[in-house]
């Protein structure tokens, strides 16, 4: 049996990861057994949970129910070493690799490099007996559509001509006269023993480019299948809205299945501004206490709520626009979340099960 994931995007500082750490303990106490992953290198994930820290290798979390819940944190470094290993030609290309000199570093700086181990770890995981259930924490929307891209830009990577010309010097005893002012300028510029570990290491990677393209198609095809689906989180504030209703767009050009939207921290006009009277304020505050200054911050206070939530409505009305399920998380339960106790995400996770 092979795995479901459910990929949770949205713009930072919405509650997108108390909502995926919400999704797994929700699965896991209904009797499945679930993984969260984050992507998100902010490390929310351990605080939303109530653990200390998390690390690249899986780690069981203490869930009541009869299912499991276990959570990692990517580890760009790790993933890569991990890669190269698996997929190099032989144990001796491998340790090439990384040994080279550049090695450590074009892996950490190279464009991407975190979002390409990401799709390879969602390629591991999605053949692994071992979960039922996958949850993808992500970066932002903009840093999460990259990672969505991964795979295609893996693609276009091996079969571009940056490539060809990484690996040229390593190829230069096959060039012709008309190619040779090429490698002596580099020469110059770069030095002989710099462009050679560049074109060394590339030239290693490019002998694995059969596997890496085989894997970005597989992860590629993986993302549209039935397998896959994808949560939204926002807040009902306009520029959060607006975020939503991008990524949503971006999702369904991609022909990404948006599963629901879910709207934190949703504030809500309860009709219920009953003021006390001026001798009722007085008598509970006690002396010192000037009762018609703090009347007076009970209407700014009821006035304001009125505000937020008419303007909340709104933004509830523009995500429904989306055409996806929308689930609606009071301000309650996130405010209860944020204390960093792994508890009380049962909010979320209540606001979730009841969609």
């Amino acid at each position: 049996m092979t795995p479901r994931f459910v990929i949770v995007c949205g713009s930072g500082g919405v509650g997108k990861t108390s909502t995926s750490a919400a999704v797994g303990l929700n699965a896991a106490r209904s009797g499945e057994r679930v993984l969260v992953v984050t992507v998100d290198p902010a490390r929310r994930l351990a605080q939303a949970l109530g653990l200390g820290s998390i690390g690249h290798d899986v780690s069981a979390v203490a869930v009541d129910g009869p299912g499991s819940l276990a959570v990692s944190m990517l580890d760009t470094k790790a993933g890569w070493d991990s890669l190269i290993r698996r997929h190099a030609r032989d144990a001796k290309s491998a340790e090439r690799v990384l040994r080279n000199p550049l090695y450590d570093n074009i892996t950490a700086r190279f464009v991407n490099s975190h979002d390409y181990i990401a799709m390879e770890q969602i390629n591991e995981l999605a053949s692994s007996p071992d979960f039922d259930l996958v949850v993808i924490d992500t970066p932002p929307s903009r840093n999460a559509l990259d990672l969505l891209d991964a795979p295609r830009r893996m693609r276009e990577f091996f079969g571009g001509r940056l490539l060809q010309w990484l690996t040229l010097p390593y190829r230069s005893r096959l060039l012709t006269l008309a190619s040779k002012p090429f490698l002596q300028i580099a020469d110059r510029l770069l030095g002989a023993q710099f462009l050679g570990d560049i074109a060394e290491f590339f030239t290693l990677l490019q002998s694995m480019e059969s596997g890496f393209v085989a894997r970005a198609q597989a992860v590629e095809s993986l993302l549209t299948s039935d397998r896959v689906s994808f949560v939204v989180v926002t807040t009902a504030e306009p520029a959060a809205c607006r975020e939503a209703t991008f990524m949503a767009s971006e999702l369904g050009r991609r022909r990404y299945s948006l599963d629901r939207v879910v709207v934190n921290r949703l504030v809500t006009d309860t009709g219920d501004e009953t003021l006390p009277s001026r001798e009722a304020v007085s008598t509970s505050a006690g002396t010192g206490i000037n009762a018609d200054l703090a009347l007076a911050g009970m209407r700014d206070a009821f006035s304001h709520r009125r505000t937020v939530a008419a303007r909340h409505a709104t933004g509830v009305t523009a995500l429904r626009a989306i055409g996806s399920p929308v689930v609606l998380v009071p301000e309650t339960a996130a405010a209860e979340q944020s204390s960093g106790d792994g508890s009380v995400l049962g909010g979320i996770a209540t606001a979730l099960c009841g969609a």
